[in-house]
Formats: C-alpha cells, sequence, structure tokens
C-alpha cells in the first residue's frame, strides 16, 4: 500500500553557521527583486540541516510574480555571486526561479507542487507548500523530477567536449554525475516508496533492482568526486549508461504510462 512521502521538519533550527547567510538570502533578495518577488526556499542539505561547512552549496527555489526582464536576471547572478562571496561556509549558490503561476497550474502538480511539499522550506513570504496535500511516490513524480536527461546529456557532452578549463571540465563532470544518479532513483522510485535525500541513497536504492550496474555507478561517484579524467572516459559513461538510463525510461513509460 502507497504512502505518504516525507517532508523537512520546518521546526528544527537551522545550523547555526547557515543562520546568517539564510538571513543575507532574505535581505539580498527582497532588495534587489521588490514587489515582484513571492517567496523563496531552501532546498538539499541546508534545508535538511544536513550541510558541511565549506562543502554543501546553498539550494534556494525563489518564486517570482512575473517574467523577469534583462536587467533582473543580471540582480540575480549578482546576488548569487554576492551570496557566496560574503559567507565561506558556501562554496556556491544554485538557483531555481519559477513563476507563481507556472507553480499553481494543474499541470505543475507533480512537479512544483510534489517539490516544495516535500523537497523545500520556506524562508520568506506566503509558503505555497500549504496549498499541496501530501504525496506518495509515483511514476508521475518520478517522471518530473527526471525532466529530460536525454537533453541534459546532451547538453553537458557539448560542454564537456569543448572545454579546455579544467575546473569548469570538473564542474561538468560532477553536475551531469550526480544528475544521473538522481535519474537512476527516478527508475525506482515508484517501487521504492520513498525518497532518496542523497546520491549515496539513490544508488543504494537503484542497485537493489539493477545489481549488474554497480559498475556504472561506481564510475559515476568517481566523476562525481572531482577526480580528474580523461574525456573519453567520461564522454564514455556518458553515451553507454546515460543512453540507457534514458532508454530504460522510455521502456518504463511504455509499461506504466
Amino acid at each position: 500500500m502507497a504512502r505518504a512521502l516525507p517532508v523537512i521538519d520546518g521546526n528544527t533550527p537551522f545550523q547555526h553557521d547557515y543562520t546568517p547567510v539564510l538571513l543575507d538570502v532574505v535581505k539580498q533578495f527582497k532588495a534587489g527583486l521588490g514587489e515582484m518577488l513571492h517567496s523563496i526556499y531552501a532546498f538539499g542539505s541546508v534545508a535538511r540541516r544536513e550541510a558541511i561547512v565549506g562543502r554543501s552549496d546553498l539550494n534556494l527555489t525563489v518564486i517570482i510574480k512575473r517574467p523577469l526582464k534583462a536587467s533582473e536576471q543580471s540582480v540575480l547572478s549578482t546576488i548569487r555571486l554576492r551570496l557566496a562571496s560574503r559567507h565561506a561556509v558556501i562554496p556556491a549558490v544554485d538557483l531555481k526561479v519559477v513563476e507563481i503561476s507556472e507553480v499553481l497550474s494543474i499541470e505543475s502538480i507533480f512537479t512544483w507542487g510534489f517539490w516544495l511539499k516535500h523537497c523545500c522550506i520556506c524562508l520568506y513570504g506566503d509558503d505555497l507548500s500549504t496549498r499541496f496535500g501530501l504525496f506518495e511516490a509515483s511514476w508521475d513524480i518520478a517522471k518530473s523530477l527526471n525532466g529530460d536527461i536525454g537533453d541534459e546529456l546532451s547538453c553537458y557532452r557539448k560542454k564537456i567536449m569543448a572545454t579546455k578549463v579544467v575546473q569548469n571540465y570538473l564542474d561538468y563532470c560532477e553536475y551531469i554525475s550526480k544528475k544521473m544518479l538522481w535519474s537512476c532513483f527516478s527508475l525506482v522510485m515508484h517501487r521504492e516508496q520513498n525518497l532518496a535525500l542523497s546520491i549515496e541513497q539513490c544508488a543504494e536504492a537503484f542497485i537493489k533492482y539493477y545489481p549488474e550496474k554497480e559498475l556504472e555507478v561506481e564510475r559515476l561517484f568517481i566523476l562525481a568526486s572531482r577526480q580528474q579524467v580523461p574525456k573519453k572516459a567520461s564522454l564514455f559513461m556518458m553515451d553507454s549508461f546515460g543512453g540507457w538510463i534514458v532508454s530504460e525510461f522510455d521502456r518504463i513509460n511504455r509499461k506504466i504510462g
């Protein structure tokens, strides 16, 4: 029998090192976006109170009232860089920006409804997570979490091939390997009936159902660790294992719908 997925505890205080950062987040976005700002949410390790000082990025979802102008896009970029430079506890700021009309549309219930209800903590504004009931693990949610992995693999393949900067190459490898690990979990989420909260949990759940893919998963962790490997090796993983992930999604989708 399906059961409701857990939500992040909103009553537990944030880790002491991150409280000044989150207060600055609210201050910066209120000043930079003004009336067009609807609400701000934290997700990831900071939201779960599991962040590692100096290693964990700050992950934010910002909901706005209308589309951004080019000048406002620039303001967001400035805020991201300013927060990371001011606070040594966070190496970088990852930002998801979405319009409120999209969040509240019927078509987005398995995407943004699930995301805000089960993956985020509201830092400021009208908490839209209260508009949604609890979700159960399902193939529809798995598909929304996965997004279009095929497009991302194609995009990052081009980035990796083109870059000549080691730092950028490691960034690209880390991102796409973690994306592939989360996609692996999306393949089995409807069977697990639970959420994975880390790439380690993603791998553990995935290997239960696909033990023959353990070597591929180990190689993804090498890429995610930012260990420099030849481009040929990273591209091979994206083409071979990434291609398998895409085809497996298509296979399950044809079966489940």
